[in-house]
């Protein structure tokens, strides 16, 4: 499939996926940016991103889903925030997040690989979360993108699951679910169409959607490529999704996720 096909298809179904996201979230989120200075960053990239000095800067997110991650860096005091997302359902409900927050972060639904030239240079901080990478058929691309959005010497943050546990099932149950089901190295996406409710983990049907793993290798090479030097990388045993938690805490422990913080050469 082309590019274009595959962002069309997924664009589909986040559109589907989002009242069954609203159902469970919207009404607590509002209630809780109706709360100045409400941030739902988590302690690790809240630490990372004041050491990074967030305070003041103009910051994009890409693939923003809801906005609440945005609204929450406004929140720390970025300024100038964008967030871009393929669901226009979504970028609805960011928006009204946005009014309950009484912020002022702009929300654009649009391809990631085709946000208009108007944006170019225009941000000193990339922000993309879990939910974004795997969704990207193109890491190069993608990465050129951001390279693009950030101004000289700008910074790129990642946060994101470690890829190492797209090689299990997290639908299995006892050392089954420990039991690598897919290469590390697997380069075919994964093309399903039993929703995407992951907060109550209900299945309906859906379009079909396709994600893609990427090895940290590729990553990497992705964000070197468009231009930025990686100046902090770290592992870290917790969770950042809402399916994996049983993999926490164990014996013999692998990563479930990462930070990435890169800058642009000036």
């Amino acid at each position: 499939m082309e590019r274009a096909e595959i962002t069309a298809a997924n664009a589909k179904a986040w559109d589907e996926a989002a009242p069954y996201h609203a159902r469970h979230n919207q009404e607590r989120l509002l209630a809780s940016f109706r709360t100045p200075g409400f941030s739902c960053l988590d302690a690790t990239e809240t630490a990372l991103l004041t050491r990074a000095g967030i305070a003041g800067k103009r910051v994009a997110q890409l693939c923003c889903n809801n906005g609440r991650e945005l609204l929450s860096l406004e929140a720390l005091g970025a300024r100038g925030c964008a967030g871009f997302d393929i669901s226009a359902e979504f970028i609805a409900q960011a928006n009204e997040l946005k009014a309950a927050a009484g912020a002022e972060a702009e929300f654009i639904a649009s391809d990631i690989y085709e946000i208009g030239p108007e944006h170019d240079g225009a941000f000193d901080l990339i922000y993309i979360s879990i939910g974004a990478l795997c969704w990207m058929p193109d890491l190069a691309a993608f990465f050129a993108v951001a390279a693009r959005l950030a101004a000289p010497g700008g910074q790129l943050f990642l946060y994101d699951k470690h890829p190492i546990i797209d090689m299990f099932e997290p639908g299995l149950e006892g050392e089954a679910a420990f039991t690598p089901v897919h290469s590390y190295f697997r380069r075919e996406p994964f093309a399903e169409a039993d929703g995407l409710d992951y907060w109550s983990g209900q299945a309906y049907e859906g379009a079909v959607h396709y994600s893609f793993p990427h090895p940290l290798s590729d990553v990497f090479n992705a964000v070197i490529g468009a231009g930025f030097v990686i100046r902090h990388f770290e592992e870290y045993a917790h969770d950042i999704a809402v399916a994996w938690h049983k993999y926490e805490e164990r014996d013999a422990q692998f990563p479930l996720s990462y930070t990435l913080l890169a800058s642009k050469n000036a």
